[in-house]
């Protein structure tokens, strides 16, 4: 249900996985790079992540909204690696048998996939700065091997070597 890749992502592969004729509903959500953030203009993003622990969290989030929103399918698909302005970073589908579960349960997947999932977003912007982006959790250590790294290594603590905790409690 939930995967990351690097390629670019193939929408109508993804729309066609979610067909059902008992079902009238169907949304989709395309998250895009945008050209700007707080004021900067960005030139290119890069998103690295943790992929076990994406994979399996990204899992349990559509999992748990299936359920809730009486679904018969959704995915989520996520871009790793450099990305340029316009590109598709991440897309989320959901199937059921009405349209107002499906709007609800892409919203809710696209919020949570935000706050849980261990992936993070590098921005470079065009007066030459660069940033991580709402990488400000508290971390404990990720096995290094076990993290897609694209880039070069950002200056203080690299974020994408961590796995995030919520308030206090242990998440993974």
């Amino acid at each position: 249900m939930f995967r990351l890749t690097e390629a670019p992502i193939e929408i109508r592969a993804m729309r066609d996985t979610l067909s059902n004729p008992a079902c009238g509903g169907f949304v989709s959500f395309e998250g895009r790079v945008r050209n700007h953030h707080q004021g900067s203009e960005v030139v290119k993003l890069e998103y690295e992540a943790y992929p076990k622990l994406a994979i399996s969290e990204g899992n349990r989030i559509l999992a748990a909204l299936k359920q809730k929103y009486g679904l018969s399918g959704i995915l989520c698909v996520h871009r790793t690696g450099e990305l340029s302005v316009g590109e598709i970073a991440v897309w989320i589908g959901a199937i059921g048998v009405h349209r107002r579960e499906c709007f609800a349960a892409v919203s809710e997947a696209m919020s949570l996939i935000k706050e849980s999932v261990p992936i993070w977003k590098h921005e470079w912007y065009a007066n030459g700065d660069d940033e991580w982006v709402r990488c400000s959790h508290e971390h404990e250590e990720a096995p290094a091997d076990q993290v897609i790294r694209h880039g070069r290594p950002p200056s203080g603590p690299h974020p994408v070597a961590t796995i995030m905790k919520e308030d206090g409690r242990r998440r993974y």
